[in-house]
């Protein structure tokens, strides 16, 4: 019985941790609909960050993230071919000019392009 208890724990453990890794899918779709939402209007969006609007639709959706998508991708595709499952954001027009990644380049500074 203390075996079985054991590997209930440990499998339990293993899918708990594998929800933090994965695509974000979610996450990721409501910062691309937030940043095109900024580009638009930066006001109303700024609002929206207060009251806090946004800020609770990112929080259900790491929560969905890390029940549902992140471990489908990590168990049922990722651990298996070695390879994550890429996220491609949303192309959003820049009027105005755009920041680069801080991820691709990260000593370029905080400058507009």
């Amino acid at each position: 019985m203390k075996t079985i208890k054991t590997l209930i724990f440990f499998a339990a453990a293993a899918v708990l941790v594998s929800c933090t890794a994965g695509p974000k899918q979610l996450q990721r779709s409501v910062d691309d609909w937030d940043q095109e939402f900024y580009v638009e209007d930066p006001l109303l969006n700024g609002v929206l960050h207060v009251i806090p609007v946004i800020p609770l639709i990112e929080v259900v959706a790491i929560i969905g993230d890390s029940l549902i998508v992140n471990p489908w991708y990590f168990w049922s595709e990722d651990v298996w071919d070695k390879q994550g499952t890429n996220f491609n954001h949303a192309t959003v027009s820049d009027a105005d000019g755009h920041l680069d990644s801080l991820a691709q380049k990260p000593n370029k500074g905080f400058m507009k392009k």
